[in-house]
């Protein structure tokens, strides 16, 4: 079956090019003589998602296997486009890019109307290609936009209403003053808060809740990665809305600050990769054992929900979503070795290592 060639994007010209807030997508929409098409790239530029704009020439009756097996990028069949006998080049100065808010799906807009959308869904592997205003059926090259609407459509505006709240002067601070009060009071009285976003977003803080009467430990949460929901999660959930958002959360007896090393580590983690963390998820330390930031010889973290013999801050919600923490639970080499065939079990015997 014909379809887009995975790799890089084929040899064209460049009309434009866009990266996500995150840095860790970029569009890139390319075009010759005959036709555009518009590639979702990681930033080592392999492509991740595809999809045909528009032919600029006559549409042939059959794909062009000759421009194909050239690298060249296709162009639509006669069947598949609303516009057979081509339209003119893309204008990059008509062109309008928006990301998803979790930074894996794009919308392209062409004199303020939807031309195509990317989302993080599509993989050209397995013949999922983006979604094209012209596109007429179900091609290799391209779904047609208009039947995916009633999905996508609310998607699209999501992502406008969310990104112009973003830029609004002050958005950031009341979103912070919101979380940190829901914290005082589910977990107890703040005291330091370290950045550890490294600039650019998303925008991360960590936040320390010192030991009170009652509780001999301190707990530190991030503060910031539920501002923004996570990529690939309705890929894996039936309803992403209960697990899009997170916080992160550690429980020490020792130096927060050393403590506080691991969120530098894991809270940006999510959006770089274009992947999400839920319970049961484990992540590695990716220095040498010696480096993990909480002595005891361990190696990375189990993730889990719900530990009930420490603080409950659940009951948060932001933007229509609940947001949930996720203790990390410091784990061993041989421990990561058995998450994936007794989760339960693990969980179990571990839960109790916090506080460390």
């Amino acid at each position: 079956m014909a379809t887009f060639r995975g790799g890089t994007p084929p040899a064209g010209r460049e009309v434009l090019t866009d990266t996500n807030p995150y840095g860790s997508r970029t569009l890139v929409v390319e075009g010759d003589e005959a036709s555009s098409v518009a590639y979702l790239c990681d930033p080592h530029g392999v492509v991740h998602g595809a999809v045909w704009l528009a032919n600029h020439i006559p549409a042939p009756e059959t794909v062009d296997l000759r421009r194909l097996n050239a690298g060249l990028p296709p162009v639509m069949p006669r069947g598949g486009t609303r516009h057979p006998a081509g339209r003119p080049p893309l204008d990059p100065a008509r062109l309008e890019v928006l990301w998803f808010e979790e930074g894996d799906g794009v919308a392209l807009f062409e004199d303020g109307e939807l031309l195509a959308v990317i989302p993080g869904w599509a993989d050209m592997e397995h013949g999922l290609p983006g979604y094209a205003r012209d596109a007429i059926g179900e091609t290799p090259f391209a779904w047609p936009l208009e039947e995916a609407m009633e999905g996508l459509g609310p998607r699209v505006a999501r992502a406008r209403a969310y990104w112009a709240w973003r830029r609004t002067e002050g958005a950031w601070e009341s979103y912070l003053r919101y979380v940190l009060a829901h914290l005082d009071a589910t977990v107890g009285p703040a005291g330091r808060y370290w950045d550890v976003s490294e600039g650019g977003l998303p925008t991360v803080g960590v936040t320390e809740r010192p030991a009170v009467p009652g509780r001999d430990y301190a707990v530190l949460s991030t503060v910031g990665m539920s501002c923004q929901r996570m990529p690939q999660v309705e890929q894996y959930i039936d309803r992403p809305d209960a697990y899009a958002r997170v916080e992160l959360a550690f429980a020490t007896r020792g130096d927060p600050r050393d403590a506080a090393r691991l969120f530098l580590w894991l809270a940006r983690y999510p959006w770089r990769s274009v992947t999400w963390l839920g319970h049961g998820h484990t992540a590695r330390w990716y220095h040498d054992r010696a480096g993990f930031p909480v002595p005891g010889g361990y190696s990375g973290v189990l993730m889990l929900t719900g530990l009930g013999h420490l603080p409950d801050p659940s009951g948060l919600v932001f933007g229509g979503d609940s947001v949930r923490w996720l203790w990390l639970v410091p784990v061993t080499d041989a421990e990561l070795g058995t998450a994936g065939h007794d989760l339960d079990g693990l969980a179990w015997r571990v839960a109790r290592r916090l506080p460390v």
